[in-house]
Formats: C-alpha cells, sequence, structure tokens
C-alpha cells in the first residue's frame, strides 16, 4: 500500500502562485509515475501534470503549459507541482496519484493509488 498525502493548497489572488507537495509513503516502488490531477465543482475529473520516476518525462495539459511545473525528490519521497500565473479557471480540488508502470512513460492509465486532495481558490 501507499499512501499519498497533498498539502499546499489555498486561497489566492489571480496571478500569483502556490506550490503543492504530494509526499508519499508505504511501499514505495521504483516503478511508478506520479500525477496531478484536478476536478472543480461539476466538472469532470482531469490531469494536470505528470511525471516519471527518474523526472526525465513530463506531461502537461495545454492549458497549464509555461505556467505550471512537476519535479520530484524521491530521497523524499515527494512530488510536486509549482503553479505560477494562477488563474480562476484554476480553481480546483488537486489530487495526486501513482500509477505503478514499466516502460514507456504513459500518463494516460488507471491509477493505482490516491491522495485525499488539497483545495486551490484563485480569486479573480
Amino acid at each position: 500500500q501507499v499512501q499519498l498525502v497533498e498539502s499546499g493548497g489555498g486561497l489566492v489572488q489571480a496571478g500569483d502562485s502556490l506550490t503543492l507537495s504530494c509526499a508519499a509513503s508505504g511501499r514505495i516502488l521504483r516503478t511508478y509515475i506520479t500525477s496531478w490531477f484536478r476536478q472543480a465543482p461539476e466538472k469532470e475529473r482531469e490531469l494536470v501534470s505528470a511525471i516519471s520516476w527518474s523526472g526525465t518525462s513530463t506531461y502537461y495539459r495545454d492549458s497549464v503549459k509555461d505556467r505550471f511545473t512537476i519535479s520530484r525528490d524521491n530521497a523524499k519521497n515527494t512530488v510536486y507541482l509549482e503553479m505560477n500565473s494562477l488563474k480562476f479557471e484554476d480553481t480546483a480540488v488537486y489530487f495526486c496519484a501513482v500509477a505503478y508502470q514499466i516502460g514507456e512513460f504513459r500518463p494516460d492509465v488507471n491509477y493505482d493509488y490516491w491522495g485525499q486532495g488539497t483545495q486551490v481558490t484563485v480569486s479573480s
């Protein structure tokens, strides 16, 4: 089992920055990718960003490219999502998730473990 705990959310104004953290514990293997999802009220959950174990492969949805940066520190078992130039449309509950995966980097897969989420609210 893997436990994931998100932190770093909050209430900010448009244009501000936040950095989310996803701390993992438990049976952590060097075969997983970690992704950030978000879900706004009455909206479907969507993939925001993903990163491979090595950190050499990343994915960003178009709406956050050039604003968000995903990174990881495996020594701390933590993945980060730096969010800059936040917009009202970024308001959502942000979840981190882990998918065990060997070989090709594929963020569009079913995820094995999920965190509880952290709220990000951006005022306009």
